[in-house]
This record gives C-alpha cells, sequence and structure tokens, in this order.
C-alpha cells in the first residue's frame, strides 16, 4: 500500500487544535487543502471524544483514510482504492525517530568538515524544505499580527509566521466560539500532535492551534493557514463546521480489508 506523506502532514496539521473542551457530541470540520500548484483536495476531520478520523479527497478523485485512536495509541492509515490498510504504534513511530538520529548526527559531522559557503547553502536548503539542521533544535515560530481579511463566511485576523528572520507560515484566525469549539471537543488532537513529537516535531507549528497570544502568539482558531511542507507549501481553509453524532464504524477498518505491515513512509507490505 501507497502511504503518502501527504496524507500524514495532512493528519499532522489537523491533529494540533488545542482547546478547551466539553462535547456531548461529535465535530465535523470540512477543509479544501491546496499543496504546492496541485488541483484543491477536499478534506473532512470527524473528532469525539477520544478518536479521530482524517479523510482526504485528491484531485483525480482517489482517497486516503487517517484514523487515530488516542486510547490505544495507535495510528491506521487506510486506501480505500487498494482496500488496505497499515497500523503504527508509538513505539514503532519513536523507532523511526531513534533510526534517523544517527543519520542526522553523521551529517552534522559531514557539515563540519564542509567549506563554509557549501555549508551555508546545505542549511538553507534543509530550511526551505521545512527541516531543523542536523542536532537542531526547531526554533519556535513567532506571529506579528498585521491586520484583517475574508475567508469563506469568516472575518479573521491575519498573522505571519517567521523563525528568526524568515517568514514561514500565515494564519487567519476566529475566535473558537464562532466555530463552535469548546476545549474537550479538540483534546485527542492533542494526544495525536505528542503521538508524532519524537518524528515530526515542526507539525506542531504547521497545524491548528487554540490558545492566547501568550501561548501561541496568536489568538482563535485558524481558519486558512499556509505553510511549507517537503519544500511545498500548504494552503488549508476551513470552509464549514458542523456538530455530529459519529457511529463507532466511523472510527473503524471497514470489513474485508488487507492488513499491510509498515514497511517505512511511502509503501507498506502485504500480511498473508
Amino acid at each position: 500500500m501507497k502511504v503518502r506523506i501527504e496524507a500524514i502532514a495532512v493528519a499532522g496539521a489537523l491533529c494540533v487544535l488545542a482547546g478547551t473542551a466539553q462535547a456531548a457530541d461529535g465535530l465535523l470540520i470540512v477543509q479544501k487543502t491546496t499543496i504546492g500548484a496541485g488541483a484543491p483536495q477536499m478534506n473532512q476531520t470527524q473528532i469525539d471524544s477520544t478518536r479521530m478520523r482524517a479523510e482526504s479527497t485528491g484531485p483525480t478523485g482517489g482517497k486516503q483514510v487517517v484514523i487515530f485512536d488516542g486510547t490505544k495509541q495507535v495510528l491506521t492509515m487506510i486506501d480505500p482504492d487498494t482496500k488496505t490498510y497499515t497500523e503504527m504504534t508509538k513505539a514503532e513511530v519513536d523507532a523511526m525517530a531513534a533510526q534517523i538520529a544517527p543519520a542526522m548526527a553523521q551529517m552534522q559531522e559531514m557539515l563540519k568538515s564542509l567549506p563554509p559557503e557549501q555549508r551555508a547553502k546545505l542549511e538553507a536548503a534543509m530550511k526551505g524544505r521545512g527541516t531543523p539542521g542536523p542536532g537542531a533544535a526547531a526554533p519556535k515560530t513567532v506571529y506579528k499580527k498585521i491586520g484583517t481579511d475574508k475567508v469563506g463566511k469568516w472575518t479573521c485576523d491575519k498573522y505571519e509566521g517567521y523563525k528568526g528572520d524568515q517568514k514561514t507560515s500565515e494564519l487567519c484566525t476566529v475566535d473558537p466560539k464562532v466555530l463552535g469549539f469548546t476545549a474537550s471537543d479538540l483534546a485527542v488532537s492533542g494526544q495525536m500532535a505528542a503521538f508524532f513529537k519524537s518524528f515530526m516535531p515542526q507539525m506542531a507549528d504547521q497545524g491548528f492551534k487554540v490558545g492566547t497570544v501568550a501561548e501561541q502568539g496568536f489568538s482563535g482558531v485558524p481558519v486558512r493557514q499556509a505553510f511549507t511542507i517537503a519544500g511545498r507549501q500548504t494552503v488549508m481553509e476551513i470552509t464549514d463546521v458542523t456538530r455530529q453524532a459519529f457511529p463507532d464504524s466511523v472510527f473503524q477498518v471497514p470489513a474485508g480489508y488487507q492488513k499491510t505491515t509498515f514497511g517505512g513512509l511511502g509503501r507498506g507490505r502485504r500480511q498473508d
């Protein structure tokens, strides 16, 4: 099964909605996502108290589904076209991060031996792909409010995000009450952010957040955000938010689907 990194990126972006809570039913968030020069994709995320499901539809009609179970700490990636699915546990995610660490340390040593000009070019290229340099922690994003804008039916506060002197993102936010959000509605999304923290720490700056200026550097829920993943700009806009009650089947793999073992980002291997 082919697991596109964009599917995980979208899930990561959806996962870090961190708010204040009290939900008797579920939350359905509909989004339009544009990656690079590609055609817009329509995504929907269904959230209940302990689970979330993100479904994206590509420009050619193919679907990708990602389900996170906060209680079991398992991420499931489903490919409806091939009727297969792959599961990742927290232990597997941490193991992948541990495997990458030596390679990053080796690259750091290699960089030390390069002439200053070549080293600067390589570090700049890594920053352009949204990746901190070897051994470097991802710098904190600082947001600056620059005015207001209009996204769909909402008037929003516009922010620009900077890491150092480099602009890395844009946000346009509204008060969560405008969307009907409360904090516990989104508690599981914070768990999913923690799930990926060791492997993709940059996701914390690329997804939705609900917080105060003191905590996040901006106020409210982003109804539009633009950032870079793997060298390509991603733009995500919320188009609708509704409350719904979801059956358990929404968060389960459909009957008859074949499980594949996780073979790293990009592919899985069937279990026969």
